[in-house]
């Protein structure tokens, strides 16, 4: 169903015809959409990128190999799980590959310490007043239910943000797994208190395996290094 769902896209955005009427490709996308397909989610740009991807199969390629790289780029970017593939090996290159994908998690964790800082100074803040900010959360409804969610916690979010951009700058860490052993490794892209880790490609040793990895931010790639083992 999903194929179908996707022929009938290609043929009417890039064919100007309808395989099927309105009524039933209504009901093939509510149909798709209760079995929780992806497809019917995906964003302009990936239900593209999938059409693109099945016509280059059937022999009907839709775009050029520079447009359809350029898409793929711009989705990884995005952080699109559609154009994230396991190892694979380029015969143009002889070099083996891993996509990588951005950690949010990770990433959200960054703020956590700064957070905790936060709170300590929302606190302080409250002993020094003489605990007027106590005051202000214990006041009846709905005012307590403001002070809180419109003052009290945007405050302190704000705080934990503004110190953690103050210490690492253009953060991004990016995961992916070892071309060699399938394991997961993580790499941080940023600099910490004005240290860069080093621009936009990092060396990375697997901690499983210990093959020598080179992750790039920019193609969102991990290389095993030309002469390593695979």
């Amino acid at each position: 169903m999903e194929q179908e769902f996707l022929q009938a896209l290609q043929a009417f955005y890039y064919e100007g015809k309808s395989i099927m009427s309105n009524e039933e490709f209504d009901n093939l996308k509510e149909e798709l959409m209760w079995e929780g397909s992806s497809v019917v989610m995906l964003s302009a740009d990936e239900q593209r990128f999938l059409e693109a991807s099945m016509a280059y199969v059937s022999g009907t390629p839709l775009l050029s190999d520079k447009e359809f790289d350029e898409l793929k780029q711009k989705l990884k970017a995005d952080g699109s799980e559609i154009v994230v593939e396991g190892p694979r090996c380029s015969l143009r290159s002889r070099k083996v590959y891993s996509d990588l994908s951005v950690d949010y998690l990770k990433m959200f964790l960054l703020n956590v310490p700064a957070a905790v800082v936060a709170l300590g100074l929302f606190f302080f803040l409250d002993d020094i007043t003489g605990f007027e900010i106590t005051y202000l959360l214990e006041l009846p409804e709905p005012f307590s239910f403001i002070f809180t969610w419109f003052a009290a916690l945007p405050l302190i979010l704000w705080l934990s943000f503004t110190l953690t951009n103050a210490v690492v700058k253009d953060v991004l860490i990016l995961v992916g797994v070892c071309p060699n052993c399938g394991t997961e490794n993580n790499s941080f892209f940023g600099s910490i208190l004005s240290i860069s880790s080093g621009g936009s490609t990092n060396n990375v040793k697997c901690s499983n395996c210990g093959s020598a990895l080179v992750y790039d931010s920019k193609t969102r790639l991990i290389t095993l290094p030309e002469g390593s083992e695979a």
